[in-house]
């Protein structure tokens, strides 16, 4: 059998980026990232982008030969998926992560949806997963377990992986949670955190942690030139702690063997994420902070997304 040629269209969103490089390292197969810059007119409604590449900085993406499989996520890379279709005489087979809105569903071959946003029509491209899609494997972790041993194998266990995220659109993070937050964390009886802070973890809030622990702690944050060391904590934490901002980021922590809490108080996190969590907790993959259990480890929906691909396409 012919291998297939697999497109990957990279967006400025890290979430997107994670799920899409998730499902294309499952398949297994060589793959091409594609990037793709927006403008302003990318903002448009994608019905009203009667141009696909409206928006879109990389024309040169229009050029054959055209891959059997693109791979696309969110709503403004959706067009560029379709303009390739249509040229490649409708060859190329789509696969789409999350809803790309109304006018467009019908041109994915694969729509890929997750379970927390309640999606009420379900079509027979579609396929519901529970969680998002990432890059964090048993082989992952195992290689950066060894790739970060000499910075945290010397830290007293059991060590607290503390993965911080921020504010989303009208819901703040405060220090106030951040205080509550590090209580709670403290509570599970951890000897030493590994935390790190994300892009949009306030300034505030960050000082806070770096004035406020007094374990031995290993803190990195969004923007140090130091090498990022998020796989190494999700490798080395023996409980880890997230807070509920970030599917992606729960997701990736609740993939892990080690018990994973998520932090989402009252008025941090939208109806949507709250559904997230809750399917999180029923199938027992990670548990509220402040409650106290031993998780059982998610699949990652990259592998079962793969799987579909190959069965429908292959």
């Amino acid at each position: 059998m012919r291998t297939p040629t697999v497109w990957v269209l990279q967006d400025d969103r890290a979430g997107n980026v994670n799920q899409l490089l998730g499902v294309a390292e499952a398949l297994g197969f060589p793959f091409e990232v594609k990037k793709i810059t927006y403008t302003k007119w990318v903002k448009l409604p994608n019905i009203l982008r009667v141009n696909p590449f409206l928006g879109i900085w990389e024309k040169e993406l229009l050029k054959g030969p055209y891959p059997d499989i693109v791979i696309s996520a969110g709503r403004r890379a959706f067009p560029v998926a379709c303009a390739l279709k249509k040229l490649s005489g409708e060859k190329t087979k789509i696969v789409q992560l999350m809803d790309p809105g109304f006018g467009g569903r019908n041109w994915a071959d694969l729509l890929v949806i997750p379970r927390h946003d309640a999606c009420k029509k379900i079509t027979p491209q579609t396929l519901v997963i529970t969680g998002c899609p990432h890059r964090v494997t048993a082989n992952r972790l195992k290689q950066e377990r060894a790739h970060w041993a000499n910075v945290f194998k010397s830290y007293p266990e059991p060590r607290g992986t503390l993965i911080v995220g921020g504010a989303t659109k009208n819901k703040p993070f405060t220090v106030k949670m951040a205080k509550t937050l590090l209580e709670q964390t403290l509570k599970l009886g951890v000897k030493s955190l590994i935390i790190t802070t994300s892009r949009r973890t306030p300034p505030a809030v960050v000082e806070f942690l770096r004035s406020h622990i007094q374990l031995p702690h290993f803190m990195y944050c969004f923007g140090d030139k130091a090498e990022n060391p998020y796989f190494g904590l999700l490798a080395w934490g023996d409980k880890i702690v997230v807070t509920g901002d970030s599917m992606s980021m729960c997701s990736e922590c609740a993939s892990t063997p080690a018990p994973t809490y998520i932090f989402a108080p009252s008025g941090m996190t939208s109806p949507k994420h709250k559904r997230f969590h809750a399917s999180l907790y029923q199938a027992g993959y990670a548990f509220p902070l402040g409650e106290k259990g031993t998780s059982a480890t998610a699949p990652n929906p990259a592998d079962v997304i793969a799987k579909e691909i190959k069965k429908r396409f292959m």
